[in-house]
């Protein structure tokens, strides 16, 4: 035994999930046959050293490389720490950095606020940049293919004058993000992806110690949570055990070193998680005709029509995010109700722009909520 990390409980009871020297030595170098690291790279340990994605990706992938390690400066609270990311990125300058959606969002939020600082011509110039390079990657793994190719001069320019520029605020050297510890929406990679700092979004839970599949930056498919790690198995099935082939949806299970020990003192949950070897995720997905899989969400949080299709909450809050700029967040709930509700938090800076770019006055407006 190595550890026991108590999940946070949001789906149950918290379990303790134990962990083994094998289980940690199995993943990193399973995390290693899909991206090799280089002994020169740094990495900015920016995420809580509490987790086994912090575990795995900043720390034990690192020293099995002989790779640098740098911790951020911690505050005396906890938003002075995060205050701190921005001032030792550049002072350390880092190769990778490891990043959840949280962080991903307010750098974007930070990166396009920089922007629209410097004036409203600029800031269109960046989205019209971005809509070209958007075309120009694709989906990622045609990138740059068939009619793409004539943007690629168009996309250098924007990526000299523009991109680069954004790229020198994150140290100079950073090439990637790896993602993880929950799903990144499609139109935060294709952003990230645009500006030359790819977020290669990954998949994994503790109980896999944890890393399970990830995109890496040769091999990027949007949407995805690429291509499982070497070493390990990893199936699609049925409510009835039964093996799914490619396209069909189905619960995510694993086999491996890298399957945890068991729960802390329940026996029961073990055995309900763990059956002949296998690691039944609790998480709905299927795998592509090119073997990238896809991460749907929890099966207890599903939404069920009334033709038993079932939909993933986290799939429908992320859509309404990409083509809703005014909402910050959003989160739907159903309970097995008849009724799904949705609790939605706006975008204020983006409501006030668009109340001044259509000539309403902000208090007008709220007369009219109110009423």
């Amino acid at each position: 035994m190595a550890n026991i990390s108590y999940t946070s409980g949001t789906t149950a009871d918290p379990k303790g999930i134990i962990l083994s020297h094998l289980n940690y030595a199995a993943n990193v170098v399973q995390s290693n046959g899909l991206l090799d690291l280089h002994s020169h790279w740094k990495t900015l340990a920016i995420l809580p050293w509490d987790h086994a994605f912090a575990h795995t990706t900043c720390l034990y992938v690192f020293m099995y490389k002989g790779a640098s390690i740098a911790s951020v400066e911690i505050g005396n609270s906890p938003l002075e720490t995060l205050k701190n990311i921005p001032k030792n990125i550049k002072e350390v300058q880092p190769h990778i950095m490891m990043s959840v959606p949280a962080y991903s969002k307010t750098f974007r939020k930070n990166i396009e606020a920089g922007i629209r600082a410097k004036g409203e011509t600029l800031y269109k110039v960046f989205q019209f940049a971005l809509k070209v390079a958007y075309k120009y990657n694709g989906i990622g793994t045609d990138k740059g293919k068939g009619f793409r190719f004539l943007l690629k001069p168009l996309l250098s320019v924007f990526d000299s004058i523009l991109f680069k520029k954004i790229r020198e605020g994150f140290g100079g050297n950073l090439m990637f993000f790896i993602g993880g510890g929950a799903i990144l929406d499609i139109e935060m990679q294709k952003f990230f992806y645009a500006i030359g700092l790819p977020i290669c979004q990954g998949y994994g839970l503790t109980e896999a110690s944890p890393v399970i599949s990830s995109n890496v930056p040769n091999c990027v498919k949007f949407g995805s949570s690429g291509k499982p790690v070497e070493n390990m198995e990893l199936k699609i099935v049925d409510a009835d055990g039964n093996v799914l082939p490619n396209g069909e949806k189905g619960e995510i299970c694993i086999y491996g070193d890298n399957v945890m020990l068991g729960y802390w003192n329940n026996p029961t949950a073990t055995a309900e998680t763990i059956k002949n070897g296998w690691l039944h995720t609790g998480d709905m997905g299927y795998v592509d005709s090119e073997g990238f899989l896809y991460v749907l969400g929890r099966f207890k949080s599903l939404l069920i029509g009334n033709d038993g299709e079932k939909y993933s909450p986290e799939g429908i809050e992320d859509a309404i995010l990409i083509h809703s700029p005014s909402i910050q967040q959003i989160m739907l709930h159903n309970n097995q109700n008849p009724y799904t509700v949705g609790m939605i938090v706006p975008d204020m800076e983006a409501l006030n722009r668009q109340l001044k770019h259509r000539g309403i006055e902000k208090e007008a407006m709220l007369q009219i909520l109110k009423f």
